[in-house]
């Protein structure tokens, strides 16, 4: 493999694990903590409404693993194309 197609594959990679945790911040952001929330608020977590406790804590706490996940993944696709530090 050359090294522009090395880049490229490694661009790509990157734009996948990117776009995948995009669209979770999204749906939890925006899905279950505004739009569907007064379906999840039937359900409780530790006596607070779904809907609430996503809305209030549930999405620091998926934000906060998103961002391990996101830095051990990209260590994975640095090792994978050879740019790791």
């Amino acid at each position: 493999m050359t090294t522009e197609e090395n880049a490229k594959a490694y661009w790509s990679a990157t734009l996948r694990l990117l776009t995948g945790i995009l669209i979770v911040w999204a749906v939890v952001a925006y899905g279950l903590a505004i739009v569907f929330a007064p379906a999840l608020n039937n359900f409780h977590l530790g006596g607070y409404p779904l809907g609430f406790w996503f809305g209030q804590q549930g999405s620091i706490y998926i934000f906060i693993g998103l961002i391990f996940f996101y830095a051990k993944k990209m260590g994975d696709i640095d090792r994978k194309f050879n740019v790791e530090e």
